[in-house]
């Protein structure tokens, strides 16, 4: 069994990444998606989502970093794969699963799950395109706006060259409305002889324990809830493991939280990194009523010198950064 992180656009960048991760119990995890549409992008648009590019591709607790691509020209991802794995990507996925408007206007993402035949192509057209020592994966959704096509989105993605398959439990059309249908993964993994992860709606260990139920597979993919609940991979670790875990306080995640502000700041605009912060302070409430009060002390503050204070950060301590990050600036 493995449990990886999501790859979530505007959320979990390298800062949250390395962050999450050294929380532990995560195997792999994915970066935004690098957008991809009839070009060969230069090596910056690779580093700027992936920075752990530049050290083994791997985040500081040493998990692998996958690299993922966006787009429908079968040549142009296949020579983008092609320069990412030449940049160190130890694997390259594909994402059919972006709900975004904008996205799918693009023909990207989720829209090409009514056409299992472009899948095909795209996938096979980048697979062929890779060394063959590295790994091709693929997420999904359900389908756009029906499930009903999802076995045959499945094995077109399968036959096509992808070594596993994440099943984002929703169409399109769902959205991130809940609930996540797991029934629908084990319906995926009895049609394709290749791993299926399941992703969507985790957010606690007891969900966990019904996702494996319902879906049939061990492996699972972790978003928000693991955002929102940063020892969550390691609660699920431990349970399988089959050992006692200790929950995690709201003052253990304090240092984890101040690095965080430390990294924004010295890697967002004064006008971007509060959004940031709050952005993550969001979803902690979820879990941790303390996360709720300092969300409303900050709901206003836009001066990052004010949220400095609150953590006790001097200016010699946010500008003097951290050398992994400094590396990947």
């Amino acid at each position: 069994m493995q449990i990886a992180l999501a790859p979530m656009e505007g959320l979990v960048d390298h800062i949250l990444r390395d962050l999450l991760t050294e929380q532990g119990g995560i195997d792999w995890c994915v970066t935004e998606f690098v957008r991809v549409t009839d070009q060969l992008l230069p090596s910056r648009s690779f580093h700027r989502l992936a920075p752990e590019l530049a050290q083994d591709a791997v985040t500081a607790a040493g998990t692998p970093v996958r690299v993922q691509l966006l787009g429908s020209d079968p040549q142009a991802l296949a020579e983008n794969a092609a320069k990412a794995c030449e940049l160190g990507a130890p694997v390259i996925d594909l994402n059919f699963g972006c709900p975004a408007k904008t996205v799918n206007n693009s023909n990207g993402g989720a829209i090409l799950l009514r056409e299992p035949e472009v899948l095909f192509k795209i996938v096979a057209a980048v697979r062929a395109g890779m060394p063959a020592h590295i790994p091709l994966t693929t997420k999904m959704r359900l389908g756009y706006d029906s499930p009903a096509g999802a076995m045959e989105s499945a094995q077109a993605l399968a036959a096509g060259g992808s070594a596993q398959i994440v099943v984002h439990a929703r169409t399109k059309a769902d959205g991130y409305k809940p609930p996540a249908h797991w029934e629908w993964v084990a319906k995926v993994q009895d049609v394709v002889s290749i791993p299926v992860y399941a992703n969507g709606d985790i957010w606690s260990l007891e969900d966990w324990y019904r996702c494996r139920e319902v879906s049939g597979v061990e492996d699972v993919m972790l978003g928000r809830g693991l955002v929102s609940r940063p020892d969550l991979a390691q609660q699920i670790a431990a349970a399988r493991e089959g050992v006692d875990y200790q929950l995690k306080t709201w003052q253990q995640l304090q240092p984890v939280l101040r690095e965080f502000w430390r990294r924004v700041r010295l890697h967002q605009t004064p006008r971007s990194a509060p959004g940031r912060l709050k952005q993550w302070l969001g979803l902690l409430t979820r879990n941790y009523p303390e996360a709720q009060h300092l969300f409303s002390q900050l709901r206003r503050v836009t001066d990052c010198t004010e949220i400095d204070r609150l953590f006790n950060l001097t200016f010699e301590q946010v500008a003097e950064g951290s050398a992994v990050f400094e590396r990947s600036a």
